[in-house]
């Protein structure tokens, strides 16, 4: 996985500073991780297990085929940089509410 750098004056720019901005990105990433949690969960418990041998330890091959699949995809705290840098998130102060 490639390292890419972000200017901070980006993300500077989307909140009143750094700090805040962390927060959101760091918000939105644990969403990002849940939801892909259980999409995980979900697409593995509907595979239908093979015969099992209580001495057999091989993996199952699609269980590995989809766990190599979502270790492809983007980490969710890129994910919520990029969005954060995109106005692709929205949030608001408490007491703006």
């Amino acid at each position: 996985m490639e390292a890419h750098p972000i200017d901070l004056k980006l993300i500077d720019s989307r909140t009143k500073n750094v700090y805040e901005a962390v927060i959101v990105a760091a918000r939105r990433a644990r969403q990002i991780n849940e939801e892909n949690r259980i999409e995980y969960n979900t697409i593995i418990n509907n595979i239908i297990p093979g015969p099992e041998d209580e001495f057999d330890e091989r993996a199952n091959p699609e269980m590995l085929k989809i766990a190599l699949e979502f270790e492809k995809r983007d980490k969710p705290h890129q994910i919520a940089l990029a969005e954060l840098i995109g106005d692709g998130i929205g949030y608001r102060y408490k007491d703006e509410e």
